[in-house]
């Protein structure tokens, strides 16, 4: 009698350990499959991060090459206005007067004003170096401005 019930305690407890084996080797197998899972997933995500990265950097860059060219058009803008106005006083560039044929009621002034001919002269001439200082400080923000959006906009295109 011994020897029989040596022999099923034997198999019960061969069969437990093979269980237990199992059980383990199981887990070990799922543990495995979901890591390389996770790891495909991370290296997707990963990807994807670099792309966006490689995006917003291509996108920083041509910002960044908008913003250098503006403030080189503003530098340069800073000599306008005194060469329009050395221009304008060596006689080289003219200024137009199409408003003075609107103002019929300023006529007695021009006349009575005809010895003070030069005086209204170089206040244009005074005048129109801010002023087209002004002028070409608005195109440079406008060329800018439209700069920026046209690059932002051929980046959300695919």
């Amino acid at each position: 009698m011994n020897r029989s019930l040596i022999a099923v305690l034997a198999f019960a407890a061969w069969s437990v350990g093979m269980f237990g084996t199992g059980w383990a080797w199981r887990g070990d197998r799922a543990d495995g499959a979901e890591a390389r899972q996770q790891a495909g997933a991370s290296a997707a995500v990963m990807e994807q991060v670099n792309q966006t990265r490689a995006t917003e950097h291509t996108q920083a860059d041509k910002l960044a090459a908008i913003g250098v060219k503006h403030e080189e058009d503003r530098a340069a803008a800073q000599a306008v206005p005194d060469a329009v106005v050395a221009e304008l006083r060596a006689g080289t560039v003219r200024l137009r007067h199409d408003l003075a044929t609107c103002h019929t009621d300023r006529l007695s002034e021009a006349a009575a004003g005809a010895g003070e001919r030069d005086a209204p002269a170089d206040l244009g001439v005074t005048i129109a170096g801010p002023a087209v200082g002004i002028g070409r400080d608005a195109d440079d923000q406008l060329r800018a401005c439209q700069a920026v959006v046209a690059a932002d906009r051929a980046e959300m295109t695919p």
